[in-house]
């Protein structure tokens, strides 16, 4: 039997899937970056709070892009949770505690010789004449809507120019123009912080952005303090996650760094005090599709890169995501599901048994965490749990609380435990007031009056858990264990 792929970049990455059934399409039909690539994978495999019809399906790569003729798209990598796991050697309802893991253990990047960075096998210079980021990179505009083409899953590398410690964060980047891109920043980003303190000397500072990179680095970088503060350079997590450091190498035409095996790499500098309109060019009012399904707001004064050079492989692969899709599930929600494993394990060992960031709240607005009461005193304990989840994490607004037979995977196995474990007027909690995410249309006071700022949310925890006193009443019915391969063999190959 031919063995796996070892998964350490991109292509490796589209090597594994490729080898196994119904994960990963190609399409020689010619596509426009504008608008069609997500309108395909919308119906292919998408998911997530895209609006509906839409589904789970495989990864795809456009080969034959409209006006970029060396040049691929890939979409869907991890817009799947059982591809993440096959990504990642792991299984799916574990991937919280492989991330949870990798964060107690991790290892630090390295930077490797220009020889034996990939990422630098062609070079284009800002000063050339034909240079144009627009023509370079086959961003795909989403919608007809959006402000521009947008880099989707670059992954944004700068240090703090006090500390010198570096982060990697994703962030939302509009192409501009031939050399300038918008970035957008959620308040609190680490790489925003790095720029404040760049901005208040007068100064630039530089950033790279690594495109098309091994899946692990793009789960990592969605961790979030606490779990990870200022200073903690998350590229230590896929390091560990592989268990092997993460390569770098300097940049040509800046003092940072970027990652060796990337499939593009940006080079540029985030200008002080320079700000421009998001939607400058197309003036519709709108970025483009973000994470809980609706098109986000185009922001009227956002800071820019000015890019010094882009540098790629050969016949390079641009990876994007659409915003919506189960791809940001798996990239914000794993690492919130590690964090609040990490967190109340520490509070209350053995009690919470897994949690999972619902597709439904684009994995950032709603957790199911499965909790196990074995003693009188555990009740009330797992809203306990809840709470230190929403005091971590700002950006949930609801949890639901399941027992530990229920599956939390399983939106039906929980709506279940809703309408037989749960009676509204005394299992639900209000926490109203609470700073939550800005991009939820609904916190706002148009929506309510009861909200005082645009971005405050009544959290809400729905506890359908059992009391303990009542455990015995509540009993699932038992079936007989059987092994149904022997019965549907084309419908099991693995024995109970």
């Amino acid at each position: 039997m031919e063995k796996a792929p070892t998964v350490h970049d991109l292509r490796s990455a589209l090597a594994l899937l490729k080898a196994v059934p119904g994960q990963l399409i190609e399409t020689d039909e010619p596509v426009n970056p504008f608008a069609e690539i997500s309108g395909v994978y919308r119906h292919v495999g998408a998911g997530g709070t895209v609006a509906r019809p839409t589904r789970k399906g495989p990864a795809m790569i456009f080969n034959k892009v409209k006006g970029h003729e060396n040049a691929r798209v890939a979409i869907g990598l991890l817009a799947s949770r059982e591809r993440v796991a096959l990504l990642l050697n792991s299984a799916p309802e574990c991937l919280g505690f492989l991330l949870k893991a990798a964060v107690l253990q991790p290892i630090a990047p390295v930077t490797v010789s220009p020889a034996r960075a990939v990422c630098q096998e062609v070079v284009h210079y800002a000063g050339d004449p034909d240079f144009d980021i627009r023509a370079l990179l086959p961003a795909p505009t989403n919608t007809v809507e959006d402000a521009g083409p947008y880099i989707t899953l670059g992954m944004c590398y700068a240090s703090d120019p006090e500390t010198g410690e570096s982060d990697v964060t994703i962030h939302r980047l509009c192409l501009q123009s031939k050399d300038e891109i918008s970035m957008y920043f959620v308040p609190g980003r680490h790489l925003d912080v790095f720029r404040c303190k760049a901005e208040a000397a007068g100064k630039p500072l530089p950033i790279s952005v690594s495109i098309g990179v091994d899946p692990a680095i793009a789960i990592a970088a969605c961790f979030e303090p606490p779990t990870t503060p200022l200073g903690f350079n998350e590229l230590s997590i896929a390091g560990s996650i592989r268990n092997k450091a993460v390569e770098l190498v300097d940049c040509l035409s800046i003092k940072e760094k970027a990652i060796a095996h990337a499939e593009y790499v940006i080079e540029g500098e985030l200008l002080p005090d320079v700000r421009v309109a998001e939607d400058q060019h197309t003036n519709t009012g709108k970025a483009m599709p973000e994470f809980p399904g609706y098109t986000g707001p185009a922001n009227r004064s956002l800071p820019v890169i000015k890019v010094k050079a882009i540098t790629h492989r050969r016949n390079p692969i641009m990876q994007s995501c659409i915003g919506p899709s189960e791809e940001h599930v798996s990239m914000a929600g794993i690492p919130t599901e590690a964090s609040i494993l990490q967190m109340t394990e520490r509070a209350m060992p053995g009690r919470v048994l897994n949690v999972y960031a619902h597709a439904a709240g684009g994995g950032k607005y709603m957790a199911v965490l499965q909790f196990k009461k074995t003693v009188p005193a555990d009740e009330g304990r797992q809203r306990q749990a809840a709470l230190i989840a929403f005091a971590a994490f700002s950006e949930l607004k609801h949890i639901i609380l399941v027992d530990e037979d229920v599956d939390i995977f399983d939106s039906n196995d929980v709506l279940w435990a809703l309408n037989t474990r749960y009676q509204g007027d005394v299992d639900t909690i209000f926490i109203p007031g609470v700073r939550c995410h800005p991009l939820d249309p609904s916190q706002s006071p148009e929506f309510s009056p009861s909200i005082q700022d645009k971005g405050i949310s009544c959290k809400t925890i729905f506890d359908c858990t059992v009391p303990f006193k009542l455990k015995r009443k509540f009993e699932r019915a038992k079936f007989l264990d059987i092994d149904p391969s022997r019965f549907a063999p084309g419908l099991f190959t693995n024995s109970l």
